[in-house]
Order: structure tokens, then sequence, then C-alpha cells
């Protein structure tokens, strides 16, 4: 078994030798930027083989799409905790998406795949693969149940659809390089009349002030 710089050796455990390896990426992405980083480097900071590394991701982008569920699912943690303080689904909508977003882009994983220089990369691995929006909606499925059994979430738009219009929205405003902090007017006022009126119901939408 080979070791790694940190003098420990990678695990037989397929799962802990995946996140070891992962662990590496991180080092790399930040030290050299995602774009100028290859499997040799993340190889050489794991001190494993490059075949080591394809035995445990088929390729570069599949190693960064389990980079970005790593983060995205640490980051739905603690969203969740914090959502269970909103009563109605309006607020957490509008607070829970200014949340993430803001958690985000303080993320110096997730900063560096939306980040602007590399938006090609974003869109080939979050957009077009369809990742933003699984990984959103496993992260709003419960929150959507609750909201629909109390009657706030609109009857003619799926799940499906509110995740990726959601998706869109939180790449948008992950990749703003202005956007402010979770208590930002603008954007909460853009949130609750552009974005909320297309998935809740009337109702809900006049108690959020719509």
């Amino acid at each position: 078994m080979a070791r790694r710089r940190t003098g420990s050796v990678l695990s037989e455990d397929p799962d802990e030798a995946r996140r070891q390896i992962l662990t590496a990426a991180e080092a790399v992405f930040e030290r050299y930027g995602v774009a100028k980083t290859t499997m040799d480097d993340i190889a050489k900071e794991a001190d494993v083989s490059r075949p080591t590394v394809y035995r445990y991701f088929g390729d570069r982008d599949s190693l960064i799409t389990a980079l970005i569920e790593v983060r995205a699912r640490a980051m739905f943690t603690r969203a969740r905790t914090f959502l269970r303080k909103r009563e109605t689904f309006a607020e957490q909508v509008v607070d829970g998406l200014i949340y993430l977003v803001n958690i985000g882009r303080k993320d110096p994983v997730v900063r560096l795949i939306v980040s602007p220089e590399h938006m090609d990369l974003a869109t080939a691995l979050v957009g077009s693969s369809g990742l933003a929006a699984r990984l959103t909606e496993e992260m709003w499925a419960p929150v959507l149940q609750a909201a629909r059994v109390r009657g706030e979430v609109r009857e003619d738009r799926t799940d499906s659809e509110i995740c990726q219009w959601i998706a869109l929205v939180e790449l948008i405003l992950v990749g703003r390089m202005d956007f402010g902090s979770d208590s930002d007017p603008d954007h909460r006022r853009m949130l609750i009349k552009f974005l909320l009126p297309g998935i809740v119901t009337p109702e809900a939408a006049a108690r959020a002030g719509i």
C-alpha cells in the first residue's frame, strides 16, 4: 500500500480511501486552481500512483463531482438545522437559499468551481450533468413534502421543476462576486418577488407579503 504525504497508509476500506484522495484533491485545487490541476498532481499529493487514483475515480470530472457532492452534503446538514427555525415554506425558501449561497461562497472548493474563470467547468459538471438539480432535490425534498402537506406549494409545479429553478438561482448567486451578506436586502427582495411566485400558492405568497 502506498503512503500519503501525511505518513498514513491509504486505507484498505474503499470509502475511506476515496475520502483520503478527495482530501488530497482539495489541497491541490486550492494550491493550483481547478483548471490547472491534473490527476498526476492529485496522485502526488496523496502519495499514491496515478493508476490508484483512477481505480477510485474513473476520470478527473468524476473526482470533482464526488468532491462537490461531499462539500454540498456537509452544507445541507447545517442548512436543515437552520431551516427548522423557519415556520413557513416561503421563509424557508428565501432564508434557506440565501443561507446556502452565503456558506457556499465561503467554501473554498465551491468558490473555485463556480468562479468566473471556471464557469465552463461549472456548466459541464454541475449544470449540464444535472448534478446541481439532483443535489438541490436531495436538500429540498423533505422541505417540499412538508410544505405540500400544509398546502403552501403550487400544485402545478413538480418538485423536480422547483428544484431546477432553485438550483439555477443558487448557482447564479454563488458565482456573483458582489453578493452581500445573508441579510442583503436587494437579493432578498429579488427572491421574494421573482422566485417565490413560481413556487408557493397565492395564499402563501400573500402571507409572505408578495
